[in-house]
């Protein structure tokens, strides 16, 4: 038996079969639900991965995990029913060995198992943007309805217009 920090860390096995032109990995802390893609994931610490590496093994920490991690990599030539997609979260003493849901990439996950049961149906009814094709077929907007209304992960504040960067508000005293 293992004992220690190296015990209970993640460890993610990546084999890709197929050529990739982006391929990242969030930890996910915090959501945006008004952007899609990567920003919908406000809040995430962002590992290095690279799209040149057939085989890689990153080592996530254990101290303060995210709300789960999301595995994402789009494949060349780009082709939307061939991009990889895994969501998984921490389980200590958990092992998993699968597909990012496509074949063409191969992942064993230790201490962390995938999260399943999430897709378009994530998305509730009344949801701004939900009409939009752009949010409502993007995997990473479904996952992160699903972790809203089934982990409870926080959402960022809605930005003011100074944030923005648009103009300032004067006020006179």
């Amino acid at each position: 038996m293992e004992i220690g920090a190296e015990s209970v860390r993640v460890r993610v096995d990546i084999e890709a079969r197929d050529r990739y032109s982006i391929m990242w990995l969030a930890g996910i802390r915090e959501l945006d639900l008004t952007q899609h893609c990567l920003k919908t994931f406000a809040d995430c610490d962002r590992p290095h991965i690279s799209t040149k590496l057939r085989h890689q093994t990153l080592h996530l920490p254990y101290a303060n995990p995210p709300a789960a991690w999301y595995l994402c990599a789009l494949p060349i030539p780009w082709d939307w029913s061939r991009n990889a997609h895994l969501a998984f979260e921490y389980a200590p003493g958990e092992t998993w060995q699968g597909d990012a849901l496509v074949t063409g990439l191969g992942v064993r996950l230790t201490n962390a198992v995938p999260v399943t049961g999430w897709g378009e149906h994530s998305i509730p009814s009344d949801a701004s943007n939900r009409n939009s094709r752009l949010y409502r077929t993007c995997r990473n907007w479904q996952f992160a309805w699903w972790l809203r209304q089934n982990r409870n992960t926080p959402q960022v504040p809605p930005q003011t217009e100074q944030h923005r960067g648009g103009a300032e508000q004067l006020t006179l005293n």
